[in-house]
């Protein structure tokens, strides 16, 4: 029987690899499995090796089963027959997210995640895509039938472009926001979650919960109650949305409030809603510093807290290769899976997930203010993407205009001076067609 190869790419994410490696080793069909970790960063890759090495120590050994780790510096050579690619790579890593913060706050300009839209997701969107498509590239030559589990941000665009660039079939994004809303959504109204029934679907960071129940009762009107009766709650972007919308986000405040016009451009709002202004520098330094607390853990021989994730990669790699069903989330190109968003753009849907491998749900339609607003983020996405498939500078510029948090704060003309200092700040990174300056 042959052995699963898994290639990490960016596994100097070491945190989150480390939890991926956690859950995949929990399986005992996975546990003689070949890991393959790469990172252009020797010592990052040396940590990830070292933490793999202990989280594959401590699991039990069933049937004299245990996986074989190797690190490689060489990208190619960690794909080669690899039959899973997960890529979690942050290009340009804590310097780069730090300059998609402090540049657009020079124009006064409020970003709390910066990673799916607004200009932080614009132009880390811009920088990641040069990495796809050679990742893309050599997957396509050294394993062309392995699934691309994508986990990097702006997952929405990376999607679209990966699969347009690329001509890649088995690709699917995955994210943890419908998840973990779920989770959320069961406690607060003292459900189990193992009993709630749900469909979600829409885009990354703003899909809508489309069906809430227990037992067959909808479940909406006792969220809608708690909501009426608590108002803390009511000093939530997503309740704030959700009241206004009909339809339960699935992405937290934080995220959810700079996808939209309404919100982070005034004081008065912020502070109604305790938005967190640059809130992801904080998250950024914390995990420098959880990385940095591994690194020396390894090197001091002091054990490691690892903790499972549930996240979807490894009940993929499970279901794939075992043949057992599971529904994911997965954002998957809208080949006629939503009636009312545009087919060339990037939904998240549920997925069946068996020996077939990942296949996406048709929705339908969804509730049309839902779709609207879906249809605003996807087409800022499709002008970022077209930037790049077409070497083209303005539509950049484009984009920015037509993103709803950035248009509602700026005045055109200063829109367009915010992309030149940008394409200044990460031109090193960007592709050598999108690193003009066009002004205003």
């Amino acid at each position: 029987m042959t052995t699963t190869k898994i290639a990490f790419i960016g596994a100097g994410s070491v945190v989150f690899t480390q939890g991926l490696l956690a859950d995949l080793f929990a399986f005992p069909d996975l546990q003689d499995v070949h890991i393959a970790l790469h990172d252009i960063d020797a010592e990052r890759l040396a940590t990830a090796h070292g933490a793999a090495r202990h989280i594959a120590d401590r699991q039990p050994v069933r049937g004299g089963a245990a996986p074989h780790i190797t690190a490689h510096a060489e990208r190619r050579e960690a794909l080669e027959g690899a039959d899973f690619v997960i890529n979690i790579v942050q290009v340009g890593m804590r310097e780069s997210t730090r300059t998609d913060f402090d540049v657009p706050a020079g124009y006064g300009l409020r970003q709390t995640i910066g990673d799916t839209l607004g200009i932080g997701g614009i132009f880390r969107a811009l920088r990641t895509f040069p990495l796809l498509k050679s990742l893309g590239e050599d997957i396509a030559e050294v394993c062309p039938d392995a699934w691309l589990l994508n986990y990097t941000n702006p997952m929405a665009m990376n999607i679209q472009y990966l699969t347009r660039a690329t001509g890649l079939t088995r690709v699917v994004g995955l994210c943890h926001s419908v998840y973990w809303t779920m989770r959320d959504l069961s406690a607060l109204l003292n459900v189990p979650y193992e009993e709630v029934t749900y469909l979600a679907a829409g885009v990354n960071h703003q899909a809508w919960m489309l069906r809430l129940e227990h037992n067959g009762t909808d479940l909406y009107p006792r969220l809608d109650a708690l909501i009426a009766d608590d108002p803390q709650l009511r000093r939530r972007v997503r309740v704030d949305m959700y009241r206004r919308l009909g339809h339960y986000p699935t992405e937290t405040s934080e995220h959810s409030s700079e996808y939209v016009p309404w919100y982070l451009g005034h004081d008065s709002e912020i502070e109604r809603l305790r938005l967190p202004v640059g809130a992801y520098l904080g998250i950024v330094d914390e995990n420098v510093a959880e990385y940095e607390k591994t690194r020396d853990a390894l090197a001091s021989g002091a054990p490691l807290s690892v903790e499972a994730t549930a996240e979807y990669a490894p009940q993929i790699i499970h279901s794939i290769t075992t043949g057992t069903p599971r529904t994911v989330y997965g954002n998957v190109p809208n080949h006629g899976l939503i009636d009312n968003l545009p087919a060339s753009g990037t939904v998240e849907v549920p997925c069946l997930v068996d020996a077939l491998g990942v296949q996406p749900t048709r929705i339908g339609s969804l509730p049309a203010q839902c779709a609207a607003l879906n249809r605003g983020y996807l087409s800022m996405n499709e002008l970022v993407v077209r930037a790049a498939l077409e070497d083209d500078p303005r539509s950049v510029r484009q984009a920015a205009m037509m993103d709803p948090a950035t248009a509602a704060a700026l005045p055109v003309e200063r829109i367009w001076d915010l992309c030149d200092d940008m394409v200044r700040a990460h031109a090193d990174l960007l592709q050598p067609s999108l690193r003009a300056t066009l002004g205003h």
